[in-house]
């Protein structure tokens, strides 16, 4: 496969040529992701990838060239011109992401105290649910448990009375009398105590 003469590419360019911009495109894109890893700071590589940047800079020059006019007599002036809007694209990145970058830190160096703390239950809070939720379907009747499913997966009353079939006043009598037995009940190393 012969490559393309460039003069034919370019006055497909300038003509507004959709296929001559994709070649354009297919045959610069892998020199201007090299000029963007070249130049994008060791602190932005995780933030976007070059190909993003390269899609921009072609989105920018297919937007000059069908609306501005532009127009490149030379290959050489192509690419130049290519490469000067990738720089100044990338600049605009890093401006974008500056302030981030100088208030980022690495996990490591930061104190453990002062690190926020997680959303998510810790395993202790995770254990004592687990252990609430066997007391619960202990205190109540077998054909109560399909209600206190739905209740724990966060349904409303008004949807666990459509799905169980029961009165919304019910499921809500049912949860404040499983509720006060809760309250009323011994703690599980009481009741073992006791057993002793």
């Amino acid at each position: 496969m012969t490559a393309e003469p460039l003069d034919l590419l370019l006055q497909g360019l300038a003509g507004g040529d959709r296929e001559a911009a994709e070649r354009a495109f297919t045959r610069y894109e892998p020199y201007l992701r090299v000029v963007v890893r070249r130049h994008l700071p060791e602190g932005l590589r995780p933030k976007f990838d070059s190909a993003d940047v390269v899609q921009s800079v072609w989105a920018c020059v297919l937007r000059g060239l069908r609306e501005s006019g532009w127009h490149f007599t030379t290959a050489e002036q192509l690419r130049a011109f290519l490469v000067l809007v990738t720089r100044h694209r990338l600049t605009d990145r890093y401006r974008h992401y500056r302030r981030a970058l100088d208030h980022e830190q690495p996990l490591d160096v930061i104190p453990p105290e002062l690190l926020p703390a997680s959303a998510q239950p810790r395993p202790s809070e995770l254990a004592q649910a687990d252990d609430l939720w066997e007391r619960m379907l202990a205190l109540c009747p077998p054909e109560h448990h399909e209600l206190l499913r739905l209740k724990r997966q966060g349904l409303t009353l008004a949807e666990i009375a459509s799905r169980t079939g029961l009165h919304e006043g019910s499921v809500r009598r049912i949860l404040r009398q499983l509720a006060r037995q809760l309250a009323f009940a011994l703690p599980p190393d009481a009741d073992a105590a006791a057993n002793d």
